[in-house]
């Protein structure tokens, strides 16, 4: 069973390092097509040549040789979890892949499809639904497509121009047609940034995102204290307008600010005594409890997501934590306790959510709201809310507080009959 999943391996690491099954086989002296075949498990591999393809990928030769039998089962036991599978049967998946692991391997990557699908659904509606870029975009193309209809329309229906009118509205048919080519072209690379076909033109708070993930939300230079904010933003080709690039000084100057106050050696130690305690660990190192729940996220082996808002509504920082969907565009769900914490400042939430969906996966979520900047009189204070984002292993669903569900934002939320629904979802009937 190894060497059958051992093509489909050598395809999840291509996928995942955005390389081209071409670049590939270029890379490794062998051609598309028979890369292919091995991909799909229809070549027995080994020898230099899997050296050769572990080299490529930059992947130890273990990855593409070993492990695979408990990723796939991993994989068939979520796709499960997504059904109305009994749990019993849960354990005979290991069975099923062994004795038939074609079957197993397509189901598997039918599931990762799905699941890829679903995220592209909500992503491209959420920025279909708020993005005023591309609804921009879209009103230029049918604009144009209106213009050129209209002329059409009357070179086809009037038979008495003159040869001169004629070539003017030839000409201007020409002439809209270039425009809504090129406004095609940016539109499509609006919406997928690997066709090539047009640059991105994102928001100052995408940039600093891109910035952030880039270096997966974390900093050496920040944690040694060793960080200079000026040159780290200069350096960042993510970084690319003065708006960007103010946002992005904020962000490093408070991480720097929070990493002096805990390090994360100490908070791995301390969590290694107390687990996942916020409120514990705030008083432990004497600082605010939002203080803390951006440090237990910037803790990278936990893999927790972090939102920050203020009063207005609006996200300030986005670090997704697997299965919890965080809107990019728009307003986010009013039921999340980050929202909840803006009437309690200095008041530590603590509620178990769950997402509608594949999976309904459950998060253990901890907010909590401060005040920002000095305090003026008859000026109403700053505040900033902070929630952080846990996943509940499914082990421990059974255990713990009852989930109370919440979608991601209204727009892309099918959970019916919800008193904080503010407009009909595009994924239920009443849209």
């Amino acid at each position: 069973m190894r060497e059958a999943l051992t093509g489909t391996r050598i395809r999840d690491r291509r996928v995942m390092a955005g390389t081209k099954q071409s670049e590939l086989a270029r890379q490794i002296g062998i051609s598309a097509s028979y890369l292919n075949l091995i991909e799909h498990n229809r070549r027995r591999i080994g020898g230099k040549l899997l050296l050769d393809i572990a080299s490529a990928l930059g992947v130890e030769l273990s990855a593409l040789t070993e492990g695979a039998e408990a990723a796939l089962v991993a994989t068939l036991r979520e796709a499960g979890s997504d059904s109305t599978m009994p749990k019993s049967e849960f354990d005979s998946a290991e069975d099923f892949a062994g004795r038939f692991p074609g079957w197993a391997d397509a189901l598997a990557l039918s599931h990762r499809k799905l699941v890829g699908l679903e995220h592209t659904v909500e992503v491209l509606s959420d920025r279909l639904a708020h993005d005023p870029q591309l609804a921009a975009s879209v009103h230029e193309v049918l604009s144009t497509a209106a213009s050129i209809r209209s002329t059409a329309s009357i070179l086809a229906e009037d038979k008495d121009l003159s040869a001169e009118w004629r070539d003017r509205f030839h000409a201007n048919i020409d002439a809209d047609s270039r425009r809504l080519a090129d406004s095609s072209k940016t539109l499509v690379g609006f919406l997928d940034s690997e066709t090539g076909e047009a640059a991105i033109t994102g928001t100052p708070q995408e940039e600093v995102e891109a910035f952030l993930e880039a270096h997966s939300h974390g900093f050496e230079a920040v944690e040694d204290g060793t960080a200079d904010v000026i040159k780290m933003i200069e350096d960042a080709p993510q970084i690319t307008s003065l708006a960007a690039a103010h946002i992005a000084r904020g962000l490093l100057e408070r991480m720097i600010d929070d990493s002096a106050r805990v390090s994360l050696y100490d908070l791995r130690d301390e969590i290694a005594k107390v687990g996942i305690a916020p409120p514990h660990l705030a008083a432990r190192f004497g600082v605010s409890v939002p203080c803390i729940l951006r440090r237990l996220a910037a803790v990278p082996e936990l893999g927790f997501g972090l939102v920050v808002a203020d009063r207005a509504g609006s996200l300030l920082f986005r670090k997704g934590a697997e299965g919890f969907v965080i809107p990019r565009y728009g307003s986010a769900c009013p039921l999340w306790p980050l929202f909840q914490a803006m009437g309690q400042p200095t008041q530590a939430l603590h509620q178990r959510l769950h997402m509608p969906g594949r999976g309904e996966a459950m998060f253990d979520c901890f907010a909590a709201a401060e005040p920002i900047g000095p305090i003026a009189l008859n000026i109403p204070p700053l505040v900033q809310s902070t929630m952080l984002i846990v996943p509940v292993a499914a082990a421990d669903a059974s255990t713990g507080p009852a989930p109370f569900g919440v979608g991601p934002a209204c727009r892309i939320c099918a959970v019916a009959d919800c008193a904080g629904r503010r407009e009909p979802s595009i994924l239920s009937d009443g849209f």
